[in-house]
């Protein structure tokens, strides 16, 4: 018996093949699939699975900053309180770029004197114009009242929290930053705005220029020091940053109570809700692959 058109042209006799790019198939729709499609699906392929100790060691990082972050604010609510003078200013900014330079030359590799050197030119020539543009400053915001001052840089403050780049994978030899993202950009402009703001307060053009070149200090080279800390002993980085919370949460409590209950509170979700959250959502994730996915190019050229 001679076979028919239909017969000839239908899915039994006719095998479907997977074509990347071709014409429709004879006989199957444009979006059929067969028993075999799902044989290739990979579940949870590239989830990471984290432990909780890893990451509760990791946000110790994020701890540490705040407390960072928190000293600074003290110094400024110190010094608006005529509790600092400054000459006490000016000694905490010798003691700060002497202390971090000597944790640089024991942390950092290939230090050399030429690079030593360098950074104290740099360093120069940024002072001098600080102390030069210090009568600017004194009167930036003569017009403006205090209470949009306060209000103004709190938010400031809070923005650069919450821009700030936590990971440190982005500082490099010899204390560069490369590639810098837009949000630690505005994080870092954000801590400067806040720095002048608080330093246009101030009595005395002496003032002035102690707070700017201490908050300067500290929010442009505190994180390449933690990190060449860190990157140098973990375990130092750790005895850091446990005796840098302790420090202040004591400062905090001796300025207010309420706060200091707030930082704890904060510290405690830092450290042990966050990752408690983290690991327990994690047995939530799911993620598929299989042949539908995109191809990635994957390139070994050797160096």
């Amino acid at each position: 018996m001679q076979a028919t058109v239909s017969e000839i042209s239908s899915p039994a006799l006719h095998k479907w093949k997977k074509i990347a790019y071709g014409g429709m198939q004879p006989g199957f729709d444009d979006n059929h699939t067969d028993e075999s499609f799902l044989e290739a699906m990979v579940m949870n392929a590239n989830v990471v699975r984290r432990d909780m100790l890893k990451v509760m060691l990791d946000s110790v990082s994020i701890s540490e900053y705040l407390c960072i972050v928190a000293l600074v604010v003290l110094v400024w609510t110190y010094t608006l309180r005529s509790t600092f003078s400054d000459k006490s200013l000016l000694l905490l900014d010798v003691s700060l770029l002497g202390s971090g330079f000597f944790i640089l030359l024991l942390t950092i590799e290939r230090f050399s004197f030429n690079l030593l050197l360098s950074y104290v030119l740099k360093i120069s020539f940024f002072i001098t114009g600080l102390y030069v543009l210090s009568p600017i400053y004194h009167t930036l915001t003569r017009s403006i009242s205090s209470d949009s001052i306060w209000a103004l840089t709190a938010s400031l403050v809070v923005l650069h929290l919450f821009l700030h780049n936590y990971s440190g994978f982005t500082v490099k030899f010899p204390g560069a930053v490369e590639n810098p993202t837009f949000t630690s950009n505005i994080s870092l402009n954000a801590s400067v705005v806040a720095s002048l703001l608080i330093a246009s307060r101030l009595p005395s053009r002496l003032h002035v220029f102690a707070i700017v070149l201490f908050s300067l200090q500290v929010f442009l080279f505190a994180p390449l020091v933690t990190y060449c800390i860190k990157k140098y002993s973990f375990r130092l980085h750790l005895c850091f940053s446990f005796a840098l919370m302790a420090v202040t949460l004591v400062c905090v409590y001796r300025l207010h109570r309420l706060l200091f209950v707030f930082l704890l509170a904060v510290l405690v979700f830092v450290n042990l809700l966050c990752p408690y959250w983290l690991i327990r959502i994690q047995e939530y994730k799911f993620e598929i692959n299989g042949p539908w996915d995109e191809a990635k190019l994957c390139f070994n050229i050797a160096e």
